[in-house]
């Protein structure tokens, strides 16, 4: 590599790096738009655990073999295909060629061999998914919410690894073939590339050198423009499953928290004292993501789309507008829009989360019944914002479905959800009745 191009590798790195680096301090920005307070009861074992097990052993996704074998596919070739990036970045920097060959590694084809396996892997996974997404009638993946842009990224980014696992065995094939003509030093043959050698065997030495530098120019580029892109596709799980899984809480499902402000407040009524004495908040549940916690705008980022969630909610499955993934693409989509508007000084006041991307009659067809927390494969949780949501719906906007506006007030006022005399309702246990 001459000095020229060493110089164009340097500043692209430079130049990508500087983009990484604001991306990923915009979205810290969004995700701490988030201003109730979080902190998970988890201990720290457990933590630990949930990040060993959930997040890099994906023991969740095994609710469904066929998806949770092929992304195991992606995933492992995702990590070990990267360790070949640091020979790349090095070459680049140093402009050399091979470094870890010419340094005197240890079976460094064998080395190659085995990332070019994962590579192998990775291509087979990206055609299966992109086949499965476009050509089979699974449901969960022909929801309305990803009409657009959102169906679009997934095949995107499917293609884009396909270029990326091909420019790596076409520019170790040409490689290889450079080798035998004495143009690179020696490095022994390597498996899956080799097969491909008698497809540019007649090329000749410059057409080689051109075509080997190409790829490695492609696969290099790519792998840049892939780790920005990233940070704008829902493939941000990638880097984000792990915080979010770290950070999530072990309570029973079933378990719904209480507000503590009108807890004390009841307490104080009843005569009974309170230690925990605070400030009412600002407003009751959430009508826009700055209502909202830092980690449930985490959960957000983090989520694939992957649709698990809306398959299982009995809302979704029984025709009900309520899709457990859109909410949390809203609140994303939501977080997006006013950490722009804030960049430009604007005021984001004019829309709200709930309203603009929730409609009510989405939140209300939800049966708290966990179901979405539960098949999570990274356990994000859409259930606590649809209770915000509800809560401001009740306590703020006094905006409720006129059946929990009736069973509420016979509640009150008959200390049953039925309408009938208080006289009456011990009545279902007598014999008599």
């Amino acid at each position: 590599m001459n000095p020229i191009q060493q110089f164009l590798f340097i500043f692209l790195l430079i130049f990508f790096g500087y983009i990484l680096l604001r991306r990923i301090t915009i979205i810290k920005r969004n995700i701490l738009l988030g201003e109730k307070k979080y902190k998970t009861s988890a201990k720290k074992k457990t933590r630990l655990k949930n990040l060993i097990l959930i997040a890099f052993g994906q023991s969740k996704m095994f609710k469904k073999i066929l998806p949770a074998v092929l992304h195991l596919m992606i995933y492992s070739g995702f990590i070990i295909i990267n360790i070949e990036i640091i020979e790349i970045i090095l070459d680049g920097i140093l402009g050399t060629h091979r470094i870890f060959n010419v340094l005197g590694m240890p079976y460094y084809n064998v080395f190659i061999s085995v990332i070019e396996f994962f590579v192998v892997l990775v291509l087979i996974s990206c055609v299966i998914f992109l086949f499965r997404r476009n050509f089979m009638k699974i449901d969960r993946l022909r929801s309305p919410e990803l009409k657009g842009w959102p169906i679009v990224d997934a095949n995107l980014i499917l293609v884009f690894e396909i270029i990326l696992m091909l420019a790596i065995l076409t520019m170790n094939a040409s490689d290889l073939i450079l080798q035998d003509l004495d143009r690179y030093n020696s490095t022994g043959n390597f498996y899956f590339s080799g097969f491909l050698k008698p497809l540019f065997i007649n090329f000749s030495e410059m057409s080689l050198v051109i075509l080997e530098r190409t790829f490695w120019w492609v696969h290099i580029i790519g792998i840049l423009l892939f780790a920005v892109y990233v940070t704008y596709s829902k493939h941000l799980h990638i880097f984000l499953a792990f915080p979010n899984i770290y950070h999530s809480d072990d309570q029973e499902k079933g378990k719904m928290n209480n507000m503590k402000s009108i807890t004390n407040e009841i307490e104080m009524m009843m005569g009974l004292s309170s230690e925990n004495v605070e400030e009412p908040p600002k407003r009751f549940g959430a009508k826009d993501i700055t209502d909202l916690s830092w980690k449930n705008i985490l959960e957000a980022y983090s989520c694939s789309e992957c649709g698990r969630c809306t398959s299982v909610c009995p809302a979704n499955i029984t025709g009900k507008k309520l899709s457990p993934r859109k909410i949390m693409m809203d609140v994303r989509d939501r977080s997006e829009e006013i950490g722009k508007m804030k960049d430009k000084g604007l005021n984001h006041n004019d829309k709200s989360l709930l309203g603009d991307y929730i409609s009510t009659e989405e939140i209300f067809a939800c049966t708290s019944c966990n179901a979405c927390v539960e098949e999570c494969p990274i356990n994000i949780n859409p259930l606590d914002i649809i209770i915000e949501c509800r809560r401001y719906a009740a306590l703020e906007d006094s905006n409720l479905p006129p059946e929990w506006n009736s069973m509420m007030q016979n509640i009150e006022t008959n200390f049953s959800p039925w309408k009938f005399p208080i006289d009456d309702r011990s009545n279902w246990f007598k014999k008599d009745v």
